[in-house]
């Protein structure tokens, strides 16, 4: 490899490096200020000490930033909120399951009505035979028309449990899509929080290639002047190619990213979305909080509400089965009509005999057994949907600590060993490897800060599954 070659001058008391170009002068020393330039610091070193300064402040105040303000925050994907409102005014699988909800719903009135009634009619002595007239399938040439109006009536409050069976299957389909949206809202936040983790990687890469570039500029002064071999700037420029190596693999990762929230949205997969601007500010909960979170679950869980409906609507089928072990009421009118006139009315009363006893109590046996399995099943996902919730709350507790450890610690540390290390090299009290090791520490502080927020995130978007409902 190559270095740029680059010649000495004396600028007061200090050895000032120039590009033979005639480019701006590149002080050995630090901090430094060329006694013939007169004015402000001209050096590579002081340029990187002050940018350093500028950056590791930002890092100590936050985590990364992810860019001015602008006008593109309004856009899809700057905000989770919107990913959200967008997701549940388009979903085509929210919309299937709102549609099938209301489809159960309208199951509930002609649950309980009263079976349409039956019109029959006998047309007697259709050969009229005693008659002089020719066969006829008219009523006023047969010998006798009879016409039968017949209600089924249904007793012991069967309307009643079919009409309450088919509310709780309505339940059941509104828990249902109250769960997919929940789910879907779950994935949309897990993946806005993977995307902001993806853009804030790759701006810490970006600022460290950056970084790199500016110390690049110091190694090759320091080499000119001899103080240094080549091969820290060497290094420098090797630190160089493997950021814009993990630049590629972000900027990979972020269009994959892209790609899943836009399917999550029902958009095609290369549709625009703006850069993440940041993230919600968890509630402050702590593990003493798992029991009233639970009780909120108990109640407010779609799956667990609709599993409620499915016991409901098997214990109002065990009572409805069993209630068939009545008769039910069959009544109806017939008049009797002659010629052109009605000549006699007639009052009928029928009823079905239950006497399928083994048929019957099979039905029953099986009935009792979906009600057994239904409450065992609102069981298990009670005690599992307990068990997520107090496990989330460890793991959030745990990310929300690590950021405090980070901000107040890791990262005022690392802070100092970088500056500390930048002026060490300067005045050749240490090695460059030194200098590489104490920004892949910031950078890592920084990485973990990250790491923990999106963590955060990931455990509040479970707990809200959860709960059914934002905190």
């Amino acid at each position: 490899m190559t270095m740029p070659r680059l010649t000495t001058a004396r600028c007061g008391q200090h050895a000032c490096l120039r590009h033979p170009a005639g480019g701006r002068p590149l002080s050995s020393h630090w901090p430094g200020r060329c006694a013939r330039a007169g004015g402000p610091s001209h050096d590579a070193a002081t340029a990187t000490a002050r940018w350093l300064r500028q950056v590791l402040a930002a890092a100590v105040v936050g985590t990364v930033a992810l860019g001015p303000v602008s006008a593109q925050d309004a856009a899809l994907g700057a905000s989770l909120q919107g990913l959200l409102d967008y997701a549940r005014a388009q979903s085509p699988e929210l919309g299937a399951m709102r549609q099938e909800a209301d489809a159960a719903a309208q199951r509930i009135g002609p649950a309980g009505a009263l079976p349409d009634p039956v019109l029959r009619v006998e047309l007697m002595n259709v050969n009229n035979y005693g008659n002089d007239a020719s066969p006829s399938l008219l009523p006023s040439k047969v010998g006798e028309t009879k016409y039968t109006l017949m209600q089924t009536f249904p007793l012991w409050g069967k309307r009643d449990l079919r009409r309450d069976a088919a509310a709780a299957d309505a339940r059941q389909a509104e828990a249902r899509t109250e769960a997919t949206w929940a789910e879907l809202a779950a994935r949309i936040k897990v993946v806005y929080a993977e995307y902001y983790r993806a853009a804030g990687n790759e701006r810490l890469a970006a600022e460290v290639l950056e970084l790199m570039s500016r110390l690049e500029q110091v190694a090759q002064a320091r080499y000119a002047g001899g103080l240094v071999g080549q091969s820290d700037a060497i290094r420098a420029q090797l630190e160089q190619t493997a950021m814009r190596a993990e630049l590629i693999a972000l900027d990979s990762e972020k269009r994959q990213l892209k790609a899943m929230l836009n399917g999550l949205l029902a958009r095609d997969g290369t549709a625009p979305l703006a850069e993440p601007r940041e993230l919600r500010e968890p509630p402050g909960l702590t593990t003493a909080d798992a029991a009233s979170l639970a009780e909120r679950a108990r109640q407010r869980n779609p799956q667990l509400v609709a599993e409620l409906a499915r016991l409901t609507a098997a214990q109002r089928n065990r009572e409805l089965t069993q209630q068939n072990r009545y008769p039910d009421l069959q009544v109806g009118v017939f008049p009797s009509q002659v010629g052109t006139r009605i000549t006699t009315w007639g009052l009928m009363f029928e009823m079905n005999i239950p006497l399928q006893q083994e048929s019957r109590r099979g039905q029953e046996l099986e009935a009792e057994s979906m009600v057994a399995a239904a409450r065992s099943r609102a069981e298990a996902l009670q005690h599992q949907l307990f068990g997520e919730v107090a496990a989330n709350l460890a793991r959030l507790d745990a990310a929300r600590r690590t950021q405090a450890l980070v901000r107040t610690q890791l990262l005022p540390q690392s802070e100092l060993s970088l500056r500390s290390a930048l002026a060490a090299y300067e005045n050749g009290k240490a090695e460059f490897a030194m200098l590489l090791e104490a920004q892949r520490q910031i950078r890592t502080a920084r990485q973990e800060l990250l790491k923990s927020q999106v963590e955060a995130q990931l455990r509040l978007a479970d707990i809200e599954r959860i709960l059914g409902e934002d905190l």
